[in-house]
Parts: C-alpha cells; structure tokens; sequence
C-alpha cells in the first residue's frame, strides 16, 4: 500500500490524506524506545511530580478534620487518596491512565485509592480547538475546510490520548475524528520514564509497592501506551476485529464503526458516526422495551468468538465503549486497546469454556495446562492433573456451573499459574477484566443469565458439540 500522491481526491472531488489506500507497512511498526531512562527532561519532571503530590495530598489531609466536623464520614485514608487523584489529574494525561488503571484493578491497590481513582474514568479537559484542527491539517494535509462539509470544533468527548470531534464527509456520511493531542507522545514518555524511575526506588523502600510489583504496572502502561499512540495500527485492529464479527454470517446485530481511510493519519482516525446509548445508562436501556438479556448475549458471543477464534479482542469494553445504537444493535467502540493471546493459550481458553458449557471434564484443559508446564507433578495422569486442577479452582466451581462467573475462573487460572511458577501472558489478566465488565453489565441488563453455561455464545466456537446439546437438553438458541 503506497500514501496517494498532491492532488488525489475523495469520491466527493475533496482531497485525502496520506493512508488513502491504506497505511504503508512501516506505519505500523510500533516504535517501544527504552523505559528505564533519566535525563534532564525526566529529573526536572520528577520534581515537579514530587512537588504536586506532596502539596496536593497535604492540602487534602489537611481539609479532612474540617470536613469530619461538618458530619463527613471519609477517613483519613479516603482524603489521602482523593489528594492522590487531584495530583494525578493535575499532571496530566499519563497520570490520569495511571489512575484509571489503578481503578480497574482494585484488588491490587488498596479500596480508598481504587475507589477515587474512579474519577480519572471521566472525560479530561479537552485542548482547544485550534489545536486539534493543527494537528489533523498537519496530518492529513489539507484545511480542514476542504476536507470536510462540517467540522464540530466542540468535541464529544476528550480522553487523555486524544479527543473525537464530530463531522461530515463531503460526501454527506456522518463521522468522527480521533484526534490525539499535540506533543502528548513526548509528554507521556517523558512521564513514564519518570514514573519508572520513581516505582524502582518505592519498591525499595516499601514493601507494598514491592508487593503490588510497581515497576511491572508501568512497564504494562508504557506497551499500552505507545500502541496506542500509533493511530494506523489502531485503525488497522478496528477494521480487522470489525471484519472479523461477521466471518461465520450471523452476528447481523453486532458492529464497530468502519474506518474512513481516506481522511487517516499518523495522529487522526476517522470513522463512521453511530449513535446511541452507553450501557451503564441501565434505566435509559430498560426504557427502550428492548430485550437487554440478548443485547447482552449478542455482544458476548462475538466478543469471545474474536478472542479463542479469530485473535485480536476489544481490551477495553467499559461501558463508555460499549454502546446500543438507536436501531438496537451492540457496538464496539475505540480500539485504543487490544489484546491477542497465544494460539496456545487460545486453545486452553477453548478447552474450559468446553468443559464449562458442555461436559464438565477438565482433563481436556489439562493437557494443555501440562504442555505450558503448569503441573506440579510430572509422573500424573492428565486424569490426575485434571482433578487436582480442579481442586485448585475448587472455590470458583463449587457452586453450581450455571451460575459460573467465567471472569472469576480466568482469574483463578492465572493464580494456579503463580503457585506452580508459570507466568501467564497478560492478555489473560486482560482478558478476565473484560470478562468482569461483561457480568457487572449482566447483573442489571439480564438477571439470572448465566455467562458460563450459555450454549448460544459458543455456537460458532463448537457448533456440533451445542447443536447435540440443545438438542438434547431443549434449548433454544436465538437466530
């Protein structure tokens, strides 16, 4: 694929940007510079990080005695951590991820801190407009006037990467533009240099951070991060997971918005406009009289058949990513992250969703436990491996496996891996949080659905196997 020449138009007669046919190979490679680096740049960061920290959080213990007097019942704990949060926000974009990471993993970071960090979870200030319009003209290069019949210089949302102004193609088709900020690359690497230098020296000094492997939470930050600064390659996974939701001719009702090719680059994405509601605006859903359960279930099958089928899954399906449109399909929205798992960790994946869904035999799993080395003892059986994997997640399969929460079995699985010393990929821990976002969903949009057990989400994964078992049990599976 080659960038089109000056002068190269739209269908439309307007001009296009550099990935018109497509982005060039070398757009897609993901440059990771070194993490573990201090320079100016990074020393003169950290005092400036230090400085807000300590100002921000003793502001916030220093206001908590005043607020306990006027009848407020947050502890100290809960002030420090809203001091934590205010300076995470106050420095900027690589802060607030790192809060927004902190918040999705509140088993690792103590509850007041998870539960403030909930506030990095909204929208951040978005940069001004004329910035955002510098960043697509140098881009894309052409004013935006001539690319586009509408721009929306208000944008409809603002995250801490890039933000997503509304607009019109001159063909008429109604999109958005992701654009990422100006120098934000520069600015987050210079952030998580700092950052790593700074987890190094509390996981000497303190045994929790040593504990909670801080370093490694920035490491995971700084592959995240990069990759997402790479708008090509995220493009690329949008229109490859979108594609790959109708290979098997049926989730009809499933969608992510198509990339507009012609007006991409390295910084902006553009894409199909859709429309609709966020699926934790549960009363607005419920008004609809749509039958929320098998919105649910929709979106699951094609999620989990991306994931132990196809390869590359949506990483990041909080509910501001995750939509019903108007017309009642599920969307799949902002492709900033993206996991794939190992073909061999895909077939595990496929073994216990097997043994869950069908049959109940986890001396299938085993074998593939047993080819990554996961079992304790060499000479066993994979009978043998089979029951005393069992044993291990006896606390998440005692009850009954129609009521299995898949997210907690995942995470049960990747503890079997810490106590028998084999490291599972992080696209598995990745994995299992989406699989916890999916069932918190559940619990309000289809009450008493049972993730695990749901013939329907593994037809396409094992479709003699749950045609035989329909079949024989009576169920019926929606078209």
């Amino acid at each position: 694929m080659t960038a089109p020449g000056p002068g190269l138009s739209d269908a439309a007669g307007g001009p296009v940007g550099p990935y018109a046919g497509g982005p060039p190979p070398e757009a897609l490679v993901v440059d990771v510079p070194p993490l573990a680096r201090v320079g100016a740049a990074e020393l003169g960061r950290a005092l400036v990080v230090a400085f807000v920290l300590v100002v921000s959080v003793a502001w916030a213990v220093a206001q908590w005695p005043w607020r306990r007097l006027r009848g407020g019942n947050a502890t100290l704990a809960d002030a420090a951590s809203l001091g934590v949060v205010g300076a995470f926000i106050t420095l900027g974009p690589t802060f607030v991820k790192l809060g927004q990471l902190m918040a999705s993993s509140s088993g690792v970071f103590p509850a007041p801190l998870a539960d403030a960090c909930l506030r990095c979870l909204d929208d951040v200030p978005p940069v001004p407009a004329s910035a955002a319009r510098r960043v697509i003209e140098e881009d894309l290069g052409h004013p935006v006037e001539d690319m586009f019949a509408e721009f929306d210089d208000v944008p409809l949302s603002a995250a801490s990467v890039a933000q997503v102004h509304a607009c019109t193609l001159r063909d008429g088709r109604r999109a958005v533009l992701k654009v990422q900020r100006p120098g934000i690359r520069h600015r987050m690497l210079v952030d998580l240099h700092t950052a790593y230098a700074g987890a190094h020296m509390l996981e000497r000094l303190i045994e929790f951070f040593r504990v909670a492997n801080a370093t490694a939470i920035i490491r995971d930050l700084h592959q995240a991060t990069v990759s997402e600064l790479n708008s090509a390659l995220e493009a690329t996974r949008q229109e490859r997971v979108r594609a790959n939701l109708w290979a098997f001719g049926d989730n009809a009702e499933v969608t992510a918005p198509e990339v507009y090719w012609e007006h991409c680059g390295p910084r902006v994405i553009c894409m199909e406009r859709l429309s609709g509601v966020p699926l934790d605006q549960f009363e607005q859903l419920q008004r609809t009289g749509r039958d929320t359960t098998l919105l649910i279930r929709r979106g699951v099958k094609a999620w989990l058949e991306s994931i132990v089928v196809h390869g590359p899954f949506h990483g990041d399906v909080h509910a501001g990513n995750l939509w019903m449109l108007d017309d009642g399909r599920i969307a799949l929205l902002d492709f900033g992250i993206v996991g794939e798992l190992p073909e061999t960790w895909r077939a595990i994946l496929r073994d216990m969703f097997y043994a869950t869904a069908i049959d109940g035999d986890f001396a299938r799993v085993a074998v593939g436990i047993r080819a990554l080395g996961y079992a304790s003892d060499a000479s066993a059986s994979d009978g043998e491996v089979g029951v005393q994997l069992q044993a291990v997640l006896a606390p998440v399969l005692a009850g009954d496996l129609a009521a299995l929460r898949l997210s907690d079995l995942i995470m049960a699985l990747i503890e079997v891996g810490r106590q028998w010393g084999a490291a599972s990929p992080e696209e598995l821990v990745l994995f299992g949080k989406q699989l916890g976002y999916f069932e918190r969903y559940a619990a309000v949009l289809a009450p008493g659905w049972a993730l695990g057990s749901d013939l329907y989400l593994f037809r396409n994964i094992f479709p003699e196997a749950v045609a035989q078992k329909a079949a024989a049990t009576g169920v019926a599976l929606p078209e």
